[in-house]
């Protein structure tokens, strides 16, 4: 096979790289908490979606009954002052009074947990996923399977602080890793969850409102459809040994084209599809 010919499969597989690596630091840094935030990260997410209008409605719910309880606290204070009574009620017991406050608060749990488990089983299970990523809790780092993809697999390990300033510095600090978990815009992933060792993990994600802990030996199943393109981050939140708290979860999310690219990436990194270009490199036309 000739020079010229040797150099130009590097160069093509010098500007594949960088292109990656380019498309990858071009991705917004979007799913970070901020200074001074009070609430729940944006959502990016249906579920996360979901998780919002349930808040705000247990907001509603504890305000109207934090004012109630204060009301009837002035009222008592008032209506029973010493100077007012300055002899004590000799009064056991109410029964009208017994029976509202034992059958309100029951209804007020009914209407809490009818949209509650409404949420539950909506985060539980995929409808029609598109594909299954297999998430592994180890110590310290995470690994991503993409078993319906041609069954590769992705490690994710936190970027020392060094290497991070100078690969990712648009990052912050602690939650950048080597590789994302990556993932195409507007796409239902299911997400299955395990661990592997004598400690379980929490793999969560704020903005995509998924909490799921990873056991060893049992698989817990949840899914993301995330809306926007961009990198998203979470940490491991199961107290899980020495290194609890550098195993930072970052997920790229990217247009269902460059998915497709980086899938056909890693599956030939993988050796799972022949390497075409280097394969007709090879043949006697070109030696």
């Amino acid at each position: 096979m000739s020079g010229k010919r040797v150099l130009g499969i590097l160069g093509m597989v010098v500007s594949v790289a960088l292109g990656f690596a380019g498309s990858a630091l071009a991705q917004p840094v979007i799913g970070v908490p901020h200074d001074w935030q009070t609430n729940f990260p944006p959502a990016f997410t249906p579920v996360m979606d979901k998780v919002e209008s349930l808040n705000s409605l247990l907001l509603v719910i504890i305000t109207l009954i934090c004012v109630f309880v204060l009301a009837l606290l002035v009222y008592a204070m008032w209506r029973f002052h010493a100077s007012r009574n300055p002899v004590a009620t000799t009064t056991t017991h109410n029964t009208v009074i017994e029976i509202a406050w034992t059958v309100v608060p029951i209804l007020i749990l009914v209407v809490i947990a009818i949209p509650s488990f409404r949420l539950l089983y909506y985060s539980d299970k995929a409808i029609d996923a598109a594909f299954t990523i297999k998430v592994t809790g180890n110590q310290w780092y995470w690994t991503y399977n993409y078993p319906d993809l041609g069954d590769f697999t992705v490690e994710s390990r936190i970027l020392p602080e060094a290497d991070r300033i100078k690969q990712k510095p648009q990052v912050p600090r602690l939650l950048a890793v080597d590789e994302e978990m990556v993932v195409p815009v507007g796409t239902t992933v299911r997400i299955i969850g395990t661990a592997v060792g004598n400690s379980m993990h929490g793999w969560t994600v704020p903005g995509f409102g998924i909490k799921k802990t990873v056991i060893p030996g049992r698989l817990n199943e949840g899914w993301i459809n995330v809306t926007k393109e961009g990198y998203y981050f979470g940490q491991c939140s199961q107290i899980c040994g020495d290194n609890h708290s550098y195993m930072p979860i970052a997920v790229r999310v990217v247009s269902k084209d460059v998915f497709d690219k980086w899938v056909e990436q890693k599956k030939k990194a993988a050796g799972l599809i022949p390497a075409t270009d280097f394969a007709s490199a090879a043949t006697p036309a070109n030696r």
